[in-house]
């Protein structure tokens, strides 16, 4: 196996870093530049290039970045993801966010609509799933649909497949554990996979949070973008978050993780009803 070299040089690394920020928003300072140099490597080496620098330079030609940037996309995004992370904003689904929905139509039942819009593989969406699920069967009244968005196509076929890791579920509570999760025959697998009902109501799709106009419904009741606009300068930020906004329903809320409290200023019809929870 020949060596590969892995620095970039300083132009090489802002081509890269500016073509990042094109097509996903995320922002690459110099810091970054081992991290990004570790990342490319191993995708550089399955194209047998030896040098990071010269896959990058390979990206300037337009055909070879249109066949490259999905691969690229999976190998630079952050991915980090757990199930109920942040329990307290699943709280407020069950407590405020669902009774209030459902009470300002004057509906005893109806369908809500929940869109994870930077989801991973997919662990939101399911932890929302089954918070949702567990409402219905103690008395609420109510249909759902999930829909699962990220830019990362490695990401959403494990979300499609709904397969992990037994050893990440530890968060979901117990019964919910037994409930929603079914075990392999063979006792010496590792893998838990999602039971099928919560699986048909959930559905993923690839997306871009940069691109001007998303493909989705614009009446949904609880959008989630959380630790992802962290990762965005001010103005894209605004313009990410105004294109959310305008897909929620009158009365909707939009779930930021705790670093995003600041978001509130990025659209003034945005109400903050708790510091990473806002209503429109």
């Amino acid at each position: 196996m020949h060596e590969v070299r892995r620095q970039l040089s300083d132009r090489q690394f802002k081509s890269i870093a500016d073509l990042i920020e094109g097509q996903v928003g995320i922002k690459l300072p110099n810091a970054k530049r081992l991290m990004l140099e570790g990342r490319l490597f191993k995708r550089v080496r399955a194209l047998k290039f030896d040098a990071v620098g010269d896959y990058v330079d390979h990206l300037s030609d337009e055909d070879a970045l249109e066949n490259e940037l999905t691969h690229l996309i999976d190998v630079v995004t952050t991915n980090k993801t757990d199930f109920f992370r942040e329990p307290q904003h699943f709280d407020f689904i069950r407590r405020v966010a669902v009774p209030d929905l459902l009470r300002q139509h004057g509906r005893k039942s109806r369908d809500l609509k929940v869109w994870s819009s930077a989801c991973s593989t997919g662990m939101e969406a399911y932890t929302a799933a089954m918070v949702l699920d567990d409402m219905i069967r103690t008395g609420s009244r109510f249909h759902f649909r999930i829909l699962g968005t990220d830019i990362s196509t490695a990401v959403l076929r494990i979300a499609t497949s709904a397969i992990y890791h037994r050893d990440t579920i530890e968060p979901v509570p117990e019964e919910f554990a037994k409930r929603y999760f079914l075990k392999a025959r063979d006792r010496t697998r590792t893998e838990v996979r999602v039971v099928p009902e919560l699986r048909r109501l959930t559905n993923f799709t690839r997306m871009n949070l940069m691109d001007t106009s998303y493909p989705v419904d614009r009446d949904v009741d609880i959008i989630f973008c959380r630790n992802v606009l962290i990762y965005f300068d001010r103005d894209t930020q605004r313009r990410v978050v105004q294109r959310l906004a305008s897909h929620l329903r009158p009365g909707g809320y939009l779930l930021v993780g705790h670093s995003e409290s600041m978001i509130h200023s990025a659209l003034p019809e945005l109400r903050q009803v708790q510091p990473t929870i806002f209503k429109v």
